[in-house]
């Protein structure tokens, strides 16, 4: 399975890059993964709604160049479906036995995505309806990828 992680912005803390990079190191005895960090477009410090949706929409076109027809779209998106490890776990698997090898995650900016980018997803994920930061929610789904991969090989991991 390929595994595309699409994210606005690029990680600046090391703490966050060590996590990135340890879970990149697991998953590759899974699969095959790539992390493109797009450009986040510069907004004032209180953008106006005008302004917000111009920033968004920028992102998401440049999100939309990223992103191959035959790839399976999975949107981070607060408002999306919750579901379980198990659950996530089941769907990858599932997009594997249908044949869709190449799987492409997107986290947007801090303004959220695009309704183009929503209307291209294939699914739409939500891990809270809390608002986390975007370098965060980064580890956080590598980490779901991998608990996915080891609940799939029942390997001991996920309790």
């Amino acid at each position: 399975m390929n595994i595309t992680i699409l994210c606005i912005g690029k990680l600046k803390e090391r703490y966050w890059t060590e996590a990135v990079n340890e879970y990149k190191k697991r998953l590759g005895k899974y699969c095959t993964l790539l992390i493109n960090e797009l450009k986040e477009e510069r907004a004032p410090d209180h953008p106006s709604p005008a302004e917000q949706k111009e920033i968004i929409e920028a992102e998401g076109k440049n999100i939309l160049k990223h992103i191959k027809r035959d790839s399976y779209v999975i949107a981070l998106e607060v408002k999306g479906r919750e579901i379980s490890s198990e659950d996530l776990s089941e769907k990858i698997h599932t997009l594997g036995v249908e044949g869709k090898s190449h799987l492409v995650f997107v986290i947007g900016g801090s303004l959220g995505l695009s309704e183009e980018i929503l209307a291209r997803a294939d699914f739409r994920l939500s891990f809270s309806r809390m608002t986390f930061p975007h370098q965060m929610m980064r580890v956080i789904l590598l980490e779901q990828i991998y608990r996915s991969y080891k609940i799939l090989k029942n390997e001991v991991y996920h309790k």
